[in-house]
Order: C-alpha cells, then sequence, then structure tokens
C-alpha cells in the first residue's frame, strides 16, 4: 500500500468559525465503507455511512454533507440517478464518484453530470486522501468567493452613494438601494433586466454607451451632472455621475460601473455664496468708483491746490480704493466663471498675436520697474477654441504676477510651444519664488503669499484661481514650477482645436 502524505493543516480548534468537514460514504460494499470512514476520521473528518443511494439520499435530506463518496453502480437506484438528485437539490456540495470498472466512460458521465472528480477501484489510501483533499480546496475556494460576494454586496448596500453595475449587454447585473433612490425608480427587482429599464435619463444611458466604445488599450473616467425630476411630490435634484468600464484580464470590456452621489446640497451652498460674493462686490463697486473720481478731482487740483503731504496722503488712499475696486471686479468675475455664466462663446483663435499685445501691454509696466519683458520667438502655433477676453484674462493675470513678484533688475519671459495635444503657454520669472509648502494653495480664493519680500505686494489673491477656472472651462490645466529665491515659472495647456 502506498505511503501517505503528510496530515493536512486544519484550522485552529480555538477559531470559532471552525467546523468539521462533513463526509458522506455511500457505497455497497461494507469493507469500501470501513476503510474510507477510518483513514477519514484519522484525518479530523467527520464521516457518515450509507449502505446504498436510497439511504444516502435519505441522509442528504437530513443533513448538508460538504462531500460525498458516491459509488456508481449499487443495486437499486444507480449511483448516476442519485448524482442527479444530489446536484439539483444540494448543487454546494462536492461528489466525488467511484466506479469499479477498467473503463472511464461512467466516470466522464458522472463528471457531465457535474460530479467534482472520481476514484476508480481498487484506489490507495494516498489516491483517496489526494482526491479529498483536491476537493477541500475547492470547497475553501467556494467559501472564499462567497464570502468576499457577500461581503461586497453588504458594503454597496451600505453605501450611501448609488452603484450599479451592467454587463457587455447592458443589462443590470447589479444595483443597490441608493442608486435605485437616486434614479426615482420605483419598480421590481431590475437585475438581470436590461439598464433602460431602470435607468431612464439618457444623461446616463450615454455614459454608459461611451464607457463600452472606449479601446481597450485605454481607460477613463467619465462624468457628468444631470437634474432629476421626482415622480411625484419632492424638489428636483442634482445629481454627481461617473461611469467606468470594468475589464478582464485581457483588457477585453466586460461592463460598466456607474456611480451616483447627491450633490443637490453643495451646488446649492455654492450658488448661495456666488450670489452673495456677487451681491457684495456689485454693491461695494459703485460707491468705490465714486469715490475714485471725487479723488481724482482733488488730486488734479480742481477743487483748489495740494500741499505735497496732502497729495501723498491722497495718493496711497487712492492706490488703496483701486485695490478695493479690483478685488470686486475680480470676484464677479471668478463668480461668473463658477457660476456658468461667463461669456465662453469660444472661436478658433490663433494664440501668436495675443502674446505679442499683451508683452507690448504690459512692456511700460515692466520698464517702469526696472525689469525686462521678453517673448520668445513663437513658432507657428496651431489655433485653439477658446474665448478671447478669458485668453487675454488669463496672460495678463501670469504676466502681472510675473512683474509684481519680481524685483527690480530681474527678467520676466513668454514663451509658447506645443506638447502633444496641446498649446502649452509659459511665463517664467526670476523673482522671489514660491516655498514648496505654498505651492498646494497658491490656486486657493484669497491665497496670497506673504513674507518680508512679498507685504508690499498689493494684490486679491484672486488672480490664480481666475486662471485656474478659466483653463479648467477650456479643457485645460494650469502648472507651476517654483523655487524660492530663484522665481517661478506658470505653464497654461490649451487643447489644440481639431
Amino acid at each position: 500500500m502506498a505511503q501517505l502524505l503528510p496530515p493536512i493543516t486544519a484550522p485552529d480548534a480555538n477559531d470559532a468559525a471552525f467546523k468539521k468537514t462533513s463526509v458522506l460514504i455511500v457505497d455497497d460494499e461494507s469493507r469500501i465503507r470501513h476503510v474510507c470512514t477510518k483513514m477519514l476520521n484519522q484525518e479530523g473528518y467527520d464521516v457518515a455511512q450509507a449502505p446504498n443511494a436510497e439511504a444516502g439520499l435519505a441522509m442528504v435530506a437530513q443533513s448538508h454533507y460538504d462531500i460525498i463518496l458516491l459509488d456508481l453502480l449499487m443495486p437499486g437506484m444507480s449511483g448516476l440517478e442519485a448524482l442527479g438528485k444530489i446536484r439539483s437539490e444540494h448543487p454546494d456540495t462536492v461528489v466525488i464518484v467511484i466506479t469499479g470498472y477498467a473503463t472511464l466512460d461512467h466516470a466522464v458521465d458522472a463528471m457531465k453530470q457535474g460530479a467534482f472528480d472520481f476514484l476508480s477501484k481498487p484506489f490507495s489510501p494516498q489516491d483517496l486522501r489526494l482526491v479529498v483533499t483536491k476537493a477541500i480546496e475547492y470547497i475553501r475556494t467556494l467559501q472564499d468567493i462567497s464570502n468576499e460576494k457577500s461581503r461586497m454586496r453588504t458594503m454597496i448596500n451600505h453605501l450611501s452613494g448609488g452603484v450599479m453595475a451592467t454587463d457587455i449587454h447592458k443589462k443590470v447585473a447589479l444595483a443597490n438601494h441608493a442608486f435605485m433612490n437616486l434614479v426615482d425608480y420605483r419598480g421590481p427587482s431590475p437585475i438581470g433586466e436590461p439598464v433602460q429599464q431602470l435607468v431612464a435619463q439618457p444623461q446616463i444611458l450615454s455614459l454608459i454607451d461611451q464607457a463600452l466604445a472606449i479601446a481597450p488599450d485605454q481607460f477613463g473616467e467619465l462624468t457628468d451632472e444631470i437634474i432629476i425630476k421626482p415622480q411625484g411630490q419632492g424638489e428636483e435634484r442634482i445629481i454627481g455621475v461617473r461611469c467606468v468600464p470594468f475589464r478582464d484580464r485581457l483588457d477585453r470590456n466586460l461592463g460598466t460601473i456607474t456611480v451616483l452621489h447627491d450633490i443637490t446640497t453643495i451646488k446649492r451652498m455654492d450658488q448661495i455664496k456666488s450670489d452673495f460674493v456677487a451681491m457684495v462686490a456689485h454693491e461695494i463697486r459703485g460707491p468705490l468708483n465714486s469715490v475714485m473720481m471725487q479723488q481724482k478731482v482733488v488730486l488734479d487740483e480742481l477743487a483748489g491746490p495740494l500741499t505735497e503731504k496732502q497729495r501723498e496722503i491722497l495718493g496711497r488712499a487712492s492706490e488703496k480704493i483701486n485695490a478695493l475696486v479690483n478685488l470686486s471686479s475680480e470676484l464677479l468675475d471668478l463668480t461668473k466663471m463658477e457660476s456658468g455664466l461667463a461669456n465662453m462663446e469660444k472661436q478658433r483663435l490663433a494664440l501668436g498675436p495675443i502674446l505679442s499685445d499683451q508683452a507690448l501691454f504690459h512692456s511700460a509696466k515692466a520698464q517702469a520697474k526696472g525689469l525686462t519683458l521678453e517673448l520668445a520667438p513663437v513658432a507657428q502655433l496651431p489655433p485653439v477654441l477658446a474665448n478671447r477676453m478669458n485668453m487675454e484674462e488669463v496672460l495678463s493675470n501670469l504676466i502681472t504676477n510675473a512683474i509684481n513678484y519680481t524685483p527690480e533688475g530681474g527678467r520676466v519671459s513668454i514663451s509658447a510651444d506645443t506638447q502633444g495635444d496641446y498649446v502649452r503657454i509659459r511665463v517664467a520669472d526670476t523673482g522671489f519664488g514660491i516655498a514648496a509648502d505654498e505651492l498646494d494653495h497658491i490656486f486657493t480664493r484669497f491665497y496670497r503669499v506673504k513674507n518680508e519680500k512679498t507685504r508690499y505686494v498689493i494684490g486679491t489673491g484672486l488672480g490664480l484661481p481666475i486662471v485656474k477656472s478659466i483653463m479648467e472651462a477650456h479643457n485645460g490645466r494650469v502648472e507651476v514650477q517654483s523655487e524660492e529665491g530663484k522665481g517661478s515659472t506658470f505653464s497654461v495647456f490649451l487643447p489644440a482645436a481639431k
């Protein structure tokens, strides 16, 4: 008889989840039942016996068995017939068939009907142990998959956001209650049904189609915002939608995952905040302009002569009031940009002439401060699809910042080139630079770098946020590289017009 393999390491008996693997031996030969029972008991299994198929089925009806060793040929009901009943009523049970024939025909038939493996008589204890060990590993794998599915199902069902999965044929594979609530679905379970039965919003259906059409060598997250009006009473909701494809190991699309978030409160708060800021800025700008006009009358000595000290005091006051007027104007620009009310009519633009105009416009200010402002020769750039006023505002903000934060004798350089599908514009200076720990904050509204070198620079802290908002509205981006004491380089990237 062949030598037995080392015993399997069983789970810790102190583990509350540990339960002995149960095995049922169904065979009309008592010797087979006795030998198998003795060996499996030694291995730590919980073993039961049945002398024929009818008795075995009766025991299966009363208790669950993890593994069944089933003889194919027995008096009365055959093992094949019993196999069919076991598989239909207990699909999680692993059945290993025992055949006494040298031919594999019966074993093949049994495998076709769902048997896990087979043993040919006579078999050694090692043969039995190997096949039972494989069955145990298979059972544990199934349990791991089942546990993971249960965890995922529990987690997804308790998410506050909506989650839906569809297959390659756009049928619903999964949808939690939050998703059905967010799309205002009130019907029966949509699992297995076409996605149109669950989702009525064309924007979501369009994102699913786009996600399925993404090429295998690419990956992208598609996003949108939609408004859902309830069927009955209730207020409309603003929903943020994200849709991505999911794939197998060969990068073949298997379906999509769609995630919904209710952003109604956030959007309303942003709107209230923007409306308030716009109102305050608008109400302030009028009186400030009036004060500036009256100060100009005084400074021009239309109301009488001024002493040198009076002129100095009024001049400083005019600078502060002008800074407040600029702040109110930039606040209005930013709130318009964030609310989508800004003029975003786009056209094919050649950026070369705009760069030349901006360099010429700011050259006087640069010379007055003792700076060199240079525009590098611009190669033939592809046109961009953009709003001209917005592009002028972006360049004006970046060049003004570079001049303001560069000390006398420094240099400001403007250049442009192409980077893949983008046109890149760079504004570089040899100014004070930005500390590394402040780079993440410079695009935050009202944030200004303050230190001994920059505290006398007048500004609102809104120029860079406006640049960022404009670039995002044009599907572009802004990047910065800076080193304290050596200067900064701001780069904006605009998609080239197709």
